[in-house]
């Protein structure tokens, strides 16, 4: 009995101590990890993997079913020629700069890139045909494609 009464202290003890251990090569490894990242100074030009900037920088290879060189009517459908240029391709669409004031050209920029995200990204928060469709919806009206073209932009920064 006596010896038992002993070994559950003594058991304790080792298990606090194996917990506590535990914690520490817990944090250590989180604090290596944290300072591997990447710093401010360094991310600061870029805003991610998914933005239509970095579609356009051409860092990463297009998704063969959409290479560069494709006509936003063929990638969009007829449709999109009443707003945009029948030869305009996708990686003018991605560098196009367009004023605040134009949620056409924002709604261009932005499903380009969340076109080639469905494509290119499995998490992407939109299929290829979600973000044809919504693009193609969004044409009816400047609020419709602002709205859109906002959905897409929060779709991209948020995407890696």
């Amino acid at each position: 009995m006596q010896s038992s009464s002993l070994m559950n202290p003594l058991i304790l003890l080792l298990l606090l101590l194996l917990i506590h251990f535990a914690a520490t090569i817990s944090v250590t490894a989180t604090t290596t990890a944290l300072k591997r990242s990447p710093g401010f100074l360094y991310t600061r030009g870029s805003r991610g993997r998914c933005t239509p900037e970095f579609w356009s920088s051409r860092r990463e290879a297009w998704p063969r079913m959409l290479p560069p060189t494709s006509t936003v009517s063929k990638v969009f459908g007829s449709r999109a020629t009443e707003r945009y240029r029948s030869d305009m391709t996708l990686l003018e669409s991605t560098t196009a700069r367009s004023d605040e004031g134009d949620a056409f050209g924002r709604l261009m920029r932005q499903a380009s890139a969340a076109l080639l995200n469905s494509y290119a990204r499995k998490r992407f928060s939109y299929s290829s045909w979600e973000v044809k469709t919504l693009m193609i919806q969004a044409l009816v009206s400047e609020e419709a494609a602002a709205r859109v073209a906002k959905q897409f932009s929060v779709a991209n920064d948020a995407c890696n």
